[in-house]
């Protein structure tokens, strides 16, 4: 794993090298929500639905050349939902790869996929190890592949605001109903380089 992450890193850093006279970075916060299947019952246990509540979130992006590049984000639910009894709070983030056509002078496509993951913190659990120190919250972290896009539509200068959609495939996500879940939503950002 850790040769892995290294040629990446290292050939993130050969792109952005060759490529540093084409480049725009964006960044964009906006607030969104969350839905996905129904609440089910399975014997005496139920299992409850992630849909509901504002997730606001944070992106980034870096074209790298010809309106392709990388783009992470993170979003999260504002206030904590209960499972039964125990309040928790989904945070999703995702690394993706991405491309923004221009369609005209001042509206832009984006399209992205990659690969992130949910972590579902379950508060009022004390957890303590020698490595991070103690959280009042227990974790329980998902594997997950997104894709999605949205429309850039630039409002003054280099401001735009972007409706969005994302879609969510998180890998074993048994706490909850289903393992998918679709974030749709808007933001506002900033493009430097544009």
């Amino acid at each position: 794993m850790k040769t892995l992450t290294l040629s990446a890193i290292v050939f993130l850093f050969c792109v952005l090298a060759e490529s540093a006279s084409a480049q725009q970075f964006d960044v964009a916060f906006g607030v969104g929500t969350v839905s996905a299947s129904s609440a089910k019952t399975v014997g005496a246990l139920t299992f409850p639905s992630q849909s509901g509540g504002a997730y606001p979130g944070f992106s980034a992006d870096f074209l790298l050349r010809h309106r392709f590049g990388i783009e992470g984000e993170m979003s999260w639910r504002a206030s904590q939902a209960m499972y039964g009894f125990q309040p928790y709070r989904p945070i999703f983030y995702s690394f993706n790869a991405i491309w923004v056509p221009r369609l005209n002078k001042n509206v832009s496509a984006e399209l992205l996929a990659g690969i992130g993951g949910e972590d579902v913190r379950f508060y009022g659990i004390l957890n303590c190890n020698g490595f991070v120190g103690c959280t009042t919250y227990a974790s329980s972290n998902h594997f997950m592949g997104d894709f999605g896009g949205g429309i850039r539509a630039y409002i003054w200068r280099n401001v735009f605001i972007r409706p969005e959609v994302r879609v969510y495939l998180i890998n074993n996500n048994v706490e909850f109903s289903s393992g998918h879940a679709i974030r749709y939503g808007g933001s506002l950002g900033i493009s430097f380089g544009r």
